[in-house]
């Protein structure tokens, strides 16, 4: 007859540990704090400046209570410094700038922008942050598609942002939305701009292609989403999305050669093939503009913006070192800017190029900065990517395809920066701050103090070890 033991060798039978409620609603507020900061204007168009603005507001103050109360394990000394040093001259910049009021206002939707990458990038681990994006990307595509629906099947005529009367005459420039999902022409999603629609989706074909690779949960379902947002690509019609998305492949396939080389050197010989087909491809691109961007259906003068540049230069010339000011974007009711470059009679709001722009308001020494917040970015996600994890002797730990990621987006807003300043705002510089603080906090996927913690997976606070 079987006996009980009153000494049984192993544990009694327990639940599974589950994420806590407070845990839970973490990951939620980061992927509302992600779509706030990816959907950009869209809350504008929604529902306008002021009370965009206090959204925005509200979200840092919730953002800073909570990092107060979790306490994330953050090692000071390790934080991504360069891009704070801009912050800081951005700040400083008031102190000589043409439109001081605009330097405040702009500067402190950059401090939100920073302050909330460093929140995110700090209470949550690898894997969460990339399905965290993934899920912000999710909404975002899909209440773009359902806008145009609305649009066209519901109101069946273009509408203006917080669906104003749409002025007779007006340029469709200044629409939310064209009504053009079931014409041919291009959408613009809940963004009411197609650059930016377009953009978004080329970062969400990378974080759904991650997402795919790395054998996350339901995968398959990754597929459907890259397909999604290559249609809004597709749709969206951008040249410089096709171009951003072309330069990712190509650090998608340097990498994957990179990830080869087994001896010392052997990576040398791949870096001088990058160069050079890096190097060849800018000169072909700027030479061979006529051509290219004639075949993408764009002006050879890249939509107007060697005219604005031209403008920009010669003003920025004028104060070279320390530049106007920070102002990003411009305010279009400053009166310095308030008609001083016209395009489609809209009064234009950045220099559509993120280094002509910088120069512009904070000078050379801004774009030094700037330069060297981008520099050490693509240098810590470049080698996180190629390398493979090691800490201590063992050589052979496979390598992750969520390393990918960081290295792709710094790809992408580099050609983006090209042609536009976006990437010196909204989700463009949150996501160079968060991955840049990311890596330099976690540089081992799954190893370090934030990604240890098994607590904070399960929702509750971890006790530190001796």
């Amino acid at each position: 007859m079987a006996v009980h033991t009153k000494h049984p060798v192993s544990a009694p039978p327990a639940a599974p540990a589950r994420e806590k409620t407070g845990h839970l609603l973490l990951r939620a507020w980061c992927v509302f704090v992600l779509t706030l900061a990816i959907a950009g204007v869209s809350w504008v168009n929604a529902f306008g400046a002021a009370i965009a603005g206090a959204i925005t507001v509200i979200a840092a103050a919730v953002s800073v209570t909570l990092w107060i109360v979790i306490r994330p394990p953050v090692q000071w000394r390790r934080f991504p410094w360069y891009a704070l040093v801009y912050v800081f001259f951005a700040a400083v910049s008031v102190l000589w700038s043409t439109w001081p009021a605009a330097t405040a206002l702009t500067w402190a939707m950059l401090a939100v922008t920073t302050l909330q990458a460093l929140f995110v990038g700090g209470v949550l681990t690898w894997h969460e942050l990339v399905r965290s994006v993934s899920s912000a990307l999710r909404w975002v595509l899909s209440l773009s598609l359902l806008f145009e629906v609305f649009v066209s099947v519901i109101v069946q005529h273009p509408v203006m942002p917080q669906f104003a009367p749409v002025p007779e005459g007006a340029d469709p420039i200044v629409y939310w939305s064209r009504d053009n999902l079931f014409d041919g022409g291009r959408i613009q999603g809940v963004f009411g701009n197609a650059n930016l629609l377009a953009m978004v989706a080329v970062l969400a074909i990378i974080v759904f292609a991650v997402r795919y690779a790395s054998q996350s949960p339901k995968r398959h379902w990754q597929l459907f989403w890259v397909v999604l947002a290559g249609y809004l690509l597709i749709r969206a019609g951008s040249a410089t999305a096709y171009l951003a998305l072309a330069g990712a492949v190509l650090v998608l396939a340097t990498v994957l050669l990179m990830r080869t080389a087994k001896r010392p050197g052997e990576r040398t010989k791949y870096y001088v093939a990058y160069a050079v087909i890096g190097l060849g491809g800018g000169l072909a691109l700027w030479f061979g503009r006529d051509t290219i961007f004639s075949a993408l259906g764009r002006d050879t003068d890249l939509t107007g913006r060697e005219m604005i540049w031209d403008a920009v230069l010669a003003r920025a010339a004028e104060r070279p070192w320390a530049g106007w000011g920070y102002s990003t974007p411009w305010l279009p009711w400053e009166a310095q800017i308030d008609g001083w470059i016209i395009d489609h009679d809209q009064t234009v709001m950045q220099a559509h190029s993120m280094w002509v722009d910088v120069f512009f308001q904070l000078g050379v020494i801004g774009v030094v900065l700037i330069g060297m917040a981008y520099f050490a970015f693509v240098w810590r996600s470049w080698f996180f990517a190629v390398d493979r994890p090691r800490w201590d002797l063992r050589d052979d730990r496979p390598y992750s395809a969520l390393s990918l990621l960081p290295t792709l987006t710094g790809a992408i807003l580099l050609v983006q920066g090209f042609s536009e300043s976006n990437p010196l705002m909204l989700w463009g510089w949150m996501f160079v701050v968060m991955f840049a603080f990311k890596i330099k906090q976690s540089p081992h996927i799954g190893e370090g103090p934030i990604e240890q913690r098994l607590a904070i997976e399960r929702g509750d606070l971890m006790k530190q070890e001796p």
